[in-house]
């Protein structure tokens, strides 16, 4: 486990050295899969530890039995953000003795019912909030803040919305 400064340059080190030399090689496939295996209007995603069943947020009729896909975009933020929070200060030699990491947003049911086609569709005023102890100055907090945000790859990929693809089976 990585927890110093030292480490992390030395694991990372050749790495950037492999990016550098071969930038094809640093394409990193992530991925994610779901099925209708439950009944309802659900999703059933599987997850790191154990299948999810994501369904309608009460908002939009969901009866708050099953997670929510809004939620679940809050959390993968906060997974990254917090990651990336701590490498930018484990880089930085910034001790943090303990943090709070959360995200909120909002968003109008209106645009995801088709009540109202003004109306946005998905989270909006996002914002990722990070509560730390430790011993930084402002200058340090600020760069910790505009570095999560540059390098937070969940965050960086809301600037693009995915491309939906349905083919037949």
């Amino acid at each position: 486990m990585i927890t110093t400064r030292d480490e992390l340059r030395a694991a990372q080190a050749p790495l950037k050295q492999q990016y550098r030399d071969t930038p094809e090689s640093a394409m990193a496939a992530v991925h994610a899969s779901g099925t209708f295996s439950e009944p309802g209007i659900t999703a059933t995603v599987e997850t790191w530890s154990e299948p999810v069943r994501a369904g309608l947020h009460p908002s939009t009729g969901g009866d708050g039995a099953d997670a929510c896909s809004g939620d679940m975009l809050m959390e993968a933020l906060v997974g990254c953000a917090g990651v990336t929070l701590r490498s930018v200060a484990t880089a930085m030699s910034i001790p943090v003795r303990s943090a709070e990491i959360r995200a909120e947003g909002v968003f109008d049911a209106r645009g995801t019912l088709g009540v109202d086609r003004e109306a946005e569709v998905g989270v909006q005023n996002v914002r990722i909030v990070a509560i730390i102890d430790a011993d930084a100055t402002d200058e340090q907090l600020e760069r910790l803040a505009t570095s999560t945000e540059r390098y937070c790859v969940v965050g960086q990929s809301l600037k693009t919305p995915p491309a939906v693809e349905v083919k037949r089976l």
